[in-house]
């Protein structure tokens, strides 16, 4: 039996802002993600005044990117949020509101103007449920296709 990863915690992962990278050690299960200060420190030669946690992040990073095994989570390109937004908008019964929805999707400021309006129409609990499962559905195959089990929410002794 291989190693057995937490979805919750791939689903964290995934859920990074845009500019974040995770990778997964298909041997270990260990999850490292990559932000601007990470990313910052691996770039420079001399690392003498990094902070302990970063350091150690560093190192976690460079032996897993080292070892070869490193599996890129999904990020926000393959997520698709704008595609995301646009499936729940078009799902919706009301034919004002999805109407508002879609026409907020285009444009400036798509993604804030989606925020705003789906807090203002009372539909902020239906779009993150929705987005809930998307997530889901799109980490359970990455995994399926990498051949990685894992279990659900309170899945006992695994880290």
């Amino acid at each position: 039996m291989g190693v057995v990863v937490k979805l919750d915690s791939i689903l964290e992962a995934m859920d990074l802002p845009g500019e974040w990278e995770s990778f997964l050690d298909p041997e270990t299960g260990e999850i490292v993600s990559i932000g601007e200060e990470e990313r910052f420190a691996l770039d420079r030669e001399d690392r003498d005044g990094l902070s302990a946690w970063l350091q150690e992040a560093v190192e976690r990073i460079e032996r897993l990117l080292d070892s070869g095994r490193a599996l890129r989570l999904p990020d926000s390109y393959d997520i698709h949020e704008w595609e995301l937004m646009r499936r729940f908008s078009s799902s919706i019964d009301d034919p004002v509101h999805r109407d508002e929805l879609l026409a907020v999707l285009h444009g400036r400021g798509a993604f804030r103007l989606f925020r705003m309006t789906v807090a203002r129409l009372g539909l902020r609990d239906a779009w993150f449920e929705h987005r809930a499962r998307a997530l889901r559905r799109i980490a359970v195959g990455w995994l399926d296709d990498h051949g990685i089990q894992y279990v659900e929410a309170g899945g006992g002794d695994i880290p």
